[in-house]
């Protein structure tokens, strides 16, 4: 194993993002490529990549990449690791895809234990398909389907995914992170490299929830879009470690 001091990670192509600026998915990115160059594991890891706006993820990293159906991830990732056990197998999912249409999906891939990661981002909007409201989406939050905010009384409450998956006896780790400052990018990091090293140990299912920032759909600068994630999205979703099999829950 390596660490990763500088430069593009192996695990990288040098395709340029497609993403909006400001939007964190970049960042996520070249974790997951470092961790996957330090662990060694980029010739026998597997990405699964969901609908969302990180739909062209297999242009990104040099791993092999499996394109899945909107909310499917999941079960693209379980059949790839039964099939191929000495795989590394990740998905990468979006609210609206994971906490939507892909909530059964995550659930009892969750609930069984299969032995993936999963990277979630969470930006509290449908990004790719015109901002309209997400299971993560806060009350009282305007989007282009709540243009007078979030009604929790017809809408209902937002979806706390590491909290709810965190109560299945199938997760090894769970656990919240944001990516909107040195030291929270560090803490970013050593969670998703320990979500790798529990499914390379055995260990079960594992979920690494990024609370992000979406500034295009937002309607805000990117600066902006990141301190609103502060102030509102973090109260919310607080980060930690909700569940972890081999050092317990915080």
């Amino acid at each position: 194993m390596t660490e990763i001091k500088g430069g593009r990670p192996h695990a990288l192509t040098k395709v340029p993002f497609h993403y909006c600026p400001g939007c964190t998915h970049g960042i996520v990115h070249r974790l997951v490529a470092e961790v996957i160059d330090e662990l060694g594991v980029e010739g026998k890891t597997v990405g699964v990549a969901s609908v969302g706006c990180s739909v062209f993820t297999y242009n990104y990293f040099n791993c092999d990449m499996v394109q899945a159906p909107h909310g499917r991830a999941p079960a693209v990732a379980t059949g790839i690791k039964r099939a191929r056990p000495e795989a590394v197998v990740f998905t990468y999912q979006g609210d609206g895809d994971l906490a939507a249409i892909g909530t059964g999906e995550t659930v009892h891939a969750a609930t069984r234990g299969e032995n993936i990661v999963a990277i979630f981002i969470n930006n509290a909007i449908y990004g790719m398909t015109g901002g309209q409201m997400a299971p993560t989406t806060l009350p009282g939050q305007v989007t282009q389907t709540t243009p007078y905010g979030r009604d929790v009384k017809t809408a209902g409450n937002p979806i706390r995914v590491c909290e709810m998956l965190s109560t299945l006896d199938g997760v090894a780790l769970a656990q919240r992170v944001t990516v909107d400052s040195v030291k929270n990018v560090k803490a970013a990091k050593k969670a998703i490299k320990k979500a790798f090293q529990y499914q390379m140990e055995g260990r079960g299912y594992s979920i690494v929830e990024v609370v992000s920032t979406c500034p295009t759909n937002w309607g805000m600068a990117p600066v902006d879009a990141l301190q609103w994630m502060r102030d509102n999205m973090l109260p919310y979703y607080p980060l930690g470690v909700y569940k972890d099999v081999g050092e317990g829950s915080e």
